[in-house]
């Protein structure tokens, strides 16, 4: 028993110092001078660590990149953007194994589609790299712009590598978010750059359509079906109601328009069902717009087709809008305060519509009690007077 507890002892030590061990402290990764790094970070996403020092002297700045790629064969990369935030625009060096080898390629990264092997736009020289169970490390020295005292930098891995083409890496949170600010001086939170311009619009892009298709749209429809119920609302009703829809649909034609330019930078990477289903968006909106136009009087004999018309379409654009923001929050991956934000405002359209529904039964049913009796009484005071 006791030479059992022992050997489970040994073997939590063993599991505790391997985990140590994945830190770039303890991993002492010489320079080609033979003296280690300045400093070293473990990055913040896709268990990657980076090691450097900067010589101020000649703008230089060493680094070594270490990283596993999510599969036997796969590839690594690190690099700098030079221009902005992330990936576009970023001059990258990628590496991967092939029987014992490992190749590093420079890459210029001008969009997500367009990666053009060559010359970075800035030097670098002493490249090499390394690879030890499994684990690949990029050495390499570059050439910094003079008096900076950081740089933008990404990082990546990817899973598979043909005939030296590198391909696509995931496009999952840990993928999307490997980006940071590296400060010289070694005081940093890695992974918490600014936001890049991309990113920015996608923020932009979610924020119109969440406004639009699941707000505006469905608080248009609570107005339409419950105010109009009671005599006193009419007609506002129908100008809350048709000024509502029309600016969910302005903002929703905005949110749209960012969407389709977002598609036409990201080129290579693609959300085939979420911009399908923006599309059809877009369509059935436009067509209860010019629902306004042709909307028939009351009393006219084609009008139960208009409001056929009118309510399949409205409320097809209500599900396929919320359906929709779930699936941008699903590829954006906000904070989850955003999408718990959302969720608690449809609870609460959803509790005022149940309770407008009981407060319109209760109305309706009133209505035609009276109509009932009135009638009723029509009916009794005709037999006494005959």
């Amino acid at each position: 028993m006791a030479s059992g507890s022992f050997f489970f002892l040994l073997f939590l030590a063993f599991i505790v110092s391997t985990a140590s061990s994945l830190t770039c402290t303890t991993q002492r990764i010489k320079d080609t001078r033979n003296k280690l790094y300045a400093s070293c970070v473990d990055l913040a996403v896709l268990n990657s660590f980076l090691h450097w020092t900067h010589d101020p002297a000649n703008n230089s700045l060493a680094v070594v990149f270490v990283a596993t790629p999510p599969k036997p064969g796969g590839w690594v990369s690190w690099g700098i953007n030079p221009t902005g935030v992330g990936m576009v625009g970023a001059q990258v060096l990628a590496a991967f194994e092939s029987e014992g080898v490992v190749t590093v390629k420079t890459l210029d990264l001008k969009s997500y589609s367009a990666i053009v092997p060559g010359k970075l736009s800035f030097d670098v020289w002493d490249v090499k790299g390394e690879v030890a169970s499994g684990v690949i490390r990029i050495y390499a020295t570059v050439k910094v712009p003079e008096k900076t005292g950081s740089v933008n930098h990404v990082w990546q891995v990817g899973p598979s590598v043909t005939a030296g083409r590198l391909a696509k890496h995931d496009f999952a949170p840990d993928n999307l978010n490997s980006k940071g600010t590296l400060s010289f001086d070694g005081n940093q939170s890695p992974g918490n750059a600014a936001v890049d311009p991309i990113t920015k619009k996608k923020n932009i892009h979610g924020i119109l359509n969440a406004v639009s298709w699941g707000v505006l749209f469905p608080l248009g429809v609570i107005i339409a079906r419950y105010l109009r119920t009671f005599p006193s609302a009419d007609p506002a009703w129908f100008y809350l109601h048709a000024g509502c829809q029309v600016s969910a649909y302005a903002i929703g034609v905005a949110g749209w328009g960012t969407g389709l330019k977002l598609g036409s930078e990201s080129k290579g990477v693609e959300y085939s069902l979420h911009r399908n289903i923006g599309i059809a968006l877009f369509c059935f909106a436009t067509l209860q717009i010019f629902a306004l136009f042709i909307r028939p009087k009351k009393d006219h004999k084609y009008r139960y087709i208009w409001n056929i018309y009118h309510h399949s379409i409205g409320y097809t654009t209500i599900i396929l809008g919320i359906i929709n923001i779930f699936r941008g929050f699903d590829i954006l991956h906000p904070d989850k305060k955003w999408k718990s934000a959302y969720i608690v405002v449809i609870i609460a359209l959803g509790a005022v519509a149940l309770l407008l529904e009981a407060v319109t039964w209760i109305v309706v049913l009133k209505k035609k009690s009276n109509k009932s009796t009135k009638s009723y009484e029509g009916h009794n005071n005709g037999q006494n007077s005959s």
